[in-house]
């Protein structure tokens, strides 16, 4: 049989010998002065040898108080890893919904990052472009584009979206260059859904006769870049999704002149999600890699 001391005593003791501060110590614990230096005290008394030197103000950890927090910091330690081990087994892979266009041109290309920060969370990706409402337990978070107010789920914006015409470098340099946005009446238009963006992006532009309806349509943001990329035409591109392109010169910008698009991306859970450890190692880490905070926005609307 196990003769151990008053865990609590201990914790606070492991916390005040690293802190060498029982004010310290009580912050960490969620605790008052008061009660740390009474678990201590505790704690001596179990033992029968003192922790700790009291001068004054001044704290000093004995020779015993030393070799005593050595052996049980790594104690904690194992303790600390093994539930955390425990609870990540039982909480079983974090499944994530994400539009497919944001999936293959922003998250996947980041992924890796993620498993290398938190190797011992599965993540099971599926990719879908129908809302998840948060009520039914296939999946516990998401990522939607839209105005970020949806009954039931806290949203948190990722990015804002801009629309500009992007091509291949060597479709803007090529027989017919684009030099100016006129330049674009002998292109070959690529269409996001829906169709109405290439006529604003002119209208902004301040051109007038282009065929804005002609060109190839698509029903996938990301299948837009990828023909823009091949050199299949001229793309009024998402800056989002495009931009790793265009940072490693895959995809230019001809113009600079861009459009803002009203719906953003945004990370969505339920409240019922929000405390799972794996659902806060991927917000934190998510939102670390699209340079926001991690404040939630209450939510109520469609999105696209």
């Amino acid at each position: 049989m196990r003769r151990l001391p008053p865990l609590g005593a201990v914790r606070a003791f492991e916390a005040a010998a690293r802190h060498l501060n029982f004010t310290q110590a009580a912050a960490e614990l969620h605790v008052t002065q008061a009660a740390i230096s009474h678990q201590v005290r505790q704690l001596e008394q179990w033992l029968g040898l003192r922790l700790f030197e009291r001068r004054g103000h001044l704290l000093t950890i004995t020779a015993h108080g030393r070799d005593y927090l050595a052996e049980i910091s790594v104690a904690l330690d194992r303790i600390a890893s093994a539930t955390a081990r425990l609870k990540q087994g039982s909480e079983g892979p974090l499944r994530i919904t994400v539009l497919p266009s944001f999936a293959a041109c922003w998250l996947v290309p980041r992924l890796g990052g993620f498993r290398e920060q938190y190797p011992d969370i599965e993540l099971k990706l599926t990719t879908s472009t129908q809302l998840w409402d948060g009520l039914d337990d296939r999946f516990d978070v998401g990522i939607r584009s839209g105005l970020g107010r949806w009954p039931g789920l806290n949203a948190q914006l990722l990015a804002t979206e801009s629309l500009s015409p992007v091509c291949a470098p060597s479709l803007a340099t090529g027989r017919e260059p684009l030099r100016e946005p006129a330049d674009l009446r002998h292109a070959h238009l690529l269409h996001d859904v829906p169709r109405g963006g290439w006529r604003m992006w002119c209208e902004r532009a301040g051109v007038g006769d282009i065929d804005v309806d002609a060109g190839l349509a698509f029903d996938d943001a990301g299948l837009v870049l990828q023909a823009a990329l091949r050199g299949q035409g001229v793309a009024l591109g998402r800056l989002t999704l495009a931009e790793r392109d265009l940072r490693e010169g895959r995809l230019i910008k001809p113009f600079d002149i861009a459009i803002p698009n009203d719906y953003s991306y945004w990370l969505v859970y339920p409240d019922a999600k929000a405390d799972r450890e794996n659902v806060a190692a991927f917000r934190s880490w998510v939102l670390g890699q699209a340079g926001h905070g991690t404040e939630p926005k209450a939510q109520a609307e469609q999105p696209a």
